[in-house]
């Protein structure tokens, strides 16, 4: 099979001819899905894309089961939809890249895992992998490999299935996964505390996660960030806390934690409508979605950290900042430069954690590591890893690395 610029296969089979005739070729290959994350991660070093766009369609949901089999370039929307009729849910709520990224296309439920992409429920479901139980993929060598299965009980193989999650196409093309979901909650709320500084907010995230009333989101949204959600927060600084769940159990737990948030602030409660539209743009990262050139930051440390590191930052930079997963999770925008040594020197300062440079221009994002650099022994194992999936480097080149 000859290489065109971009290929179209409809079928895992097709994908292996594809792939096996790039490997004989020594022709490097762009593994694509919707095509809303291509500006993130080091810019593409190859000529040729094999696109995913037409290897579609679920191919085993049976809601009793909680369990739904999909092709990896099933549109995003169509999961959903199909989960939106059953009273269903993905549980990690896959953040949606492009109001950040200023893309086009249509998210994949193939490059949702590829990616490891999760949002604000992560804190209580897991991460994208966590809720990964099986997949089909092609190696580097063209050869089709299946690992895990559809149902819990069958743990065989699911450190591979571990593996692929997040590995950005570097190690196989996904043509289909297995994964959980659950049942959609019957109401939710949020309780929004105002008038908190970042390290008072980090205290009071604390304290609502360690009560027994099962938040599902905390969030952290300072004055810079918090006018841009409109009426919804009244452009006042909010520390906002979701419940989801049965309505009676939701009343109980809501009147729990405003006893103590009120302590701390004053505080207001949404409804579902304005709960769902808050943490959707929370999860999308919207306050920084407007000012498209200016680069981003994905930083994951340890929750007392999170304002500290912003701190830190600001007596050197222009930054501005927002917190998701009980402040463990950080989104940066610079005012104008990177600064890559700079954050990851804090970072590393405040007893570490990772940084990934979400958004930049390509200059940028080939001049400096995107992803976290590994220390050298877990760089020595990526690597084998690497050479055992795709011997002959030819997925995704370079995508994460400079060196692979």
């Amino acid at each position: 099979m000859s290489l065109a610029e971009i290929q179209y296969p409809e079928t895992e089979d097709d994908v292996a001819r594809v792939v096996r005739a790039a490997n004989a070729a020594g022709l490097p290959i762009e593994i694509r899905g919707g095509g809303t994350r291509t500006g993130l991660g080091r810019p593409s070093q190859t000529a040729s894309v094999l696109s995913l766009a037409r290897l579609t369609g679920i191919t085993n949901y049976d809601p009793s089961e909680l369990v739904m089999a999909a092709r990896a370039g099933t549109p995003l929307a169509e999961i959903e939809a199909a989960l939106d009729a059953n009273n269903q849910m993905l549980t990690f709520e896959p953040m949606d890249h492009r109001h950040l990224l200023g893309a086009r296309g249509e998210p994949t439920i193939g490059g949702v895992f590829a990616g490891n992409i999760s949002g604000p429920r992560r804190i209580q479901a897991g991460a994208a992998r966590d809720n990964l139980l099986g997949v089909r993929f092609v190696n580097g060598s063209g050869e089709i490999v299946k690992s895990g299965g559809r149902v819990m009980k069958n743990v065989t193989g699911l450190d591979l299935v571990k593996l692929l999650a997040g590995s950005w196409g570097t190690l196989g093309v996904l043509c289909e996964v297995i994964f959980k979901v659950l049942p959609r909650p019957e109401t939710a709320v949020t309780i929004a505390v105002s008038g908190l500084n970042d390290a008072e907010a980090a205290e009071a995230m604390a304290a609502a996660m360690a009560m027994s009333v099962e938040v599902s989101g905390a969030a952290h949204l300072p004055l810079s960030v918090a006018y841009k959600f409109g009426d919804t927060l009244k452009g006042e600084t909010a520390t906002v806390l979701r419940l989801e769940g049965l309505t009676p159990s939701v009343e109980v737990r809501t009147e729990r934690l405003i006893a103590e948030m009120r302590r701390r602030g004053a505080v207001s409660v949404l409804d579902a409508g304005a709960t769902r539209e808050l943490w959707r743009d929370i999860r999308d990262v919207m306050p920084f979605a407007a000012q498209s050139t200016k680069p981003v930051w994905r930083v994951s440390v340890a929750p007392s950290a999170g304002h500290q590191l912003v701190a830190a930052l600001r007596l050197k930079t222009g930054v501005d900042a927002f917190y998701d997963w009980q402040g463990g999770l950080v989104w940066l925008q610079m005012e104008a430069d990177c600064e890559a040594d700079l954050v990851r020197q804090y970072i590393k300062a405040l007893g570490g954690g990772h940084a990934t440079l979400v958004r930049a221009d390509a200059a940028t994002r080939s001049a400096v590591p995107v992803f976290e650099p590994q220390p050298k022994a877990l760089d020595a194992l990526s690597r084998r890893i690497k050479d055992q999936f795709d011997p002959n480097g030819i997925l995704n080149p370079g995508r994460m690395t400079a060196s692979m």
